[in-house]
């Protein structure tokens, strides 16, 4: 960058409603995102992480009482989509909340790979997300899901359109 460049940012009120917007379109805005029950837990840049509590609606085996592995690719998905999200503001940081929305809603997953490593037991999950790669189309990005014992129940991959 040269150095007579100005690097123009979100303000710090225009931040504050980008996280808000992004709280409420996260955890309300999707109907099966408010029946999982995902709700934000971190908004690091670098860090994301959604979480989720057990319920019997998300049980996949009554005989062992586990989450469904549905709802594991789902938690994947969303926090993966939710780190490109966070990935593509910061890019964009002159942009309004309204100008990063707007963008989101031309992501779309088009590949997703889960591996499923243990049972989905426990009494709350916690998926988090790191961006490998933010291109001008494509993100890549690598998941996690754990339990709150810190078991690692699931990975993933997944590659999202952004453009």
């Amino acid at each position: 960058m040269n150095s007579a460049e100005v690097v123009v940012r979100r303000s710090a009120a225009e931040q504050a409603n980008l996280e808000t917007m992004l709280h409420e379109t996260f955890e309300h805005g999707f109907p099966f995102n408010r029946v999982i029950g995902l709700r934000l837990e971190s908004l690091d840049l670098h860090a994301p992480r959604l979480a989720f509590d057990m319920r019997p609606e998300l049980i996949g085996s009554l005989i062992h009482n586990r989450l469904h592995g549905g709802v594991i690719a789902t938690a994947l998905d969303t926090v993966g989509g939710f780190a490109v999200v966070l990935a593509v503001a910061e890019k964009h940081a002159n942009e309004t909340a309204e100008q990063v929305l707007t963008r989101f809603g031309r992501f779309g997953t088009i590949d997703l790979r889960v591996d499923y490593l243990h049972q989905g037991v426990g009494r709350s999950f916690h998926a988090g997300a790191k961006v490998m790669r933010l291109g001008g189309r494509i993100a890549s990005v690598q998941m996690e899901l754990k339990n709150d014992e810190g078991v690692l129940i699931a990975t993933g991959t997944a590659a999202y359109i952004i453009s």
